[in-house]
């Protein structure tokens, strides 16, 4: 069992996962913070400061007037929290534009990179006869030979 264990362990694919819910988690914490410091204020300039999360309506029990989310919750009231499951939404929505947009230009960047550059030639190797032709035109204008007859076989 501890062989299939170290086999398992050592195999690519078990790596990269683990490397992928890592970098994952890091991920998660600047998304995280692009939403909560950088888009969240500006959604609330522009709704004029409306926190959607302690929007509801109690479906049942008493809840005072004006009184948050968290304190119907816990006045036992049955609250209806369209509020908060909108702002997940939107919070999801977000989430899922910001990862469209880095997938997009970590894609933009590997198809810049796997291009090949124009200024490589690939020249394909002379074969074995054409260096031998080769060969045998040096020596030729080196030694005058083709003006002797050529030797009998």
């Amino acid at each position: 069992m501890i062989k299939e264990f170290r086999e398992f362990i050592a195999r690519g694919n078990v790596i990269d996962l683990a490397v992928g819910i890592i970098i994952g988690a890091a991920f998660t914490a600047i998304v995280n913070s692009v939403v909560a410091d950088l888009i969240n204020p500006i959604l609330g300039l522009l709704t004029g400061g409306v926190d959607f999360t302690n929007k509801y309506f109690v479906l049942s029990g008493n809840v005072p007037e004006g009184a948050s989310l968290a304190a119907a919750r816990n006045s036992g009231a049955a609250v209806f929290a369209y509020g908060s499951f909108a702002m997940a939404v939107l919070n999801f929505l977000i989430i899922a534009w910001a990862v469209f947009l880095l997938v997009k230009a970590v894609n933009r960047l590997q198809t810049i990179a796997a291009k090949p550059k124009e200024e490589e030639v690939v020249v394909a190797a002379p074969t074995q006869e054409e260096l031998l032709a080769q060969i045998r035109d040096l020596l030729a204008d080196r030694t005058g030979w083709q003006d002797h007859p050529a030797p009998r076989a």
